[in-house]
C-alpha cells in the first residue's frame, strides 16, 4: 500500500507514463517539436536512449529505446493545451495524422485526435468550461 511520505522526485507524480519505442531519438523529436515537451534529461547506453524524461506542464513521461526484453508498445494520452487547434497543428506538422478533427465537445473540452507514427494516439483538448465534467 502507498503511504504518506514522498515517494518519488521532484517534478515527478506518484503514476507518470514510461515508453518503450523504436527511434526513440526521433520520438523525443516529436514530443518537443509536435508537442510542446521539454528534454529534461537523457541517458545513453552506447548509441541508444536508455532514459529520457520529458515534461510539458506538470507531467513528466520517461522514454527508452526499445529492445533488450522490451518490446515497443503504444499508449493512448489525453493532453490540455492553452488552444487546441494550434497545437493540433503543431502535431500535424509534427508528422502526426488526424483521427478527429477539433470540435467542441459536450464534456465541456475543445478536442482533436491524432496517432503519431509510434502509434499513439493523443487526444489534445483544449478545457472550455471551469466546471467539472
Amino acid at each position: 500500500m502507498i503511504s504518506g511520505g514522498t515517494l518519488q522526485p521532484p517534478g515527478f507524480t506518484t503514476v507518470f507514463p514510461y515508453l518503450f519505442v523504436d527511434n526513440a531519438p526521433g520520438f523525443c523529436a516529436f514530443l518537443s517539436d509536435g508537442l510542446g515537451f521539454e528534454e529534461m534529461y537523457r541517458s545513453m547506453d552506447g548509441d541508444r536512449i536508455a532514459n529520457a524524461q520529458l515534461r510539458v506542464g506538470d507531467t513528466t513521461i520517461m522514454v527508452s529505446e526499445a529492445g533488450r526484453g522490451f518490446g515497443a508498445m503504444a499508449a493512448s494520452f489525453y493532453i490540455y493545451v492553452a488552444d487546441a487547434r494550434s497545437a493540433m497543428d503543431c502535431a500535424l506538422t509534427a508528422g502526426a495524422q488526424s483521427i478527429m478533427e477539433v470540435a467542441d465537445m459536450p464534456y465541456g473540452d475543445r478536442q482533436g485526435g491524432v496517432r503519431d507514427a509510434w502509434g499513439n494516439i493523443w487526444w489534445i483538448s483544449q478545457r472550455l468550461s471551469d466546471g467539472p465534467y
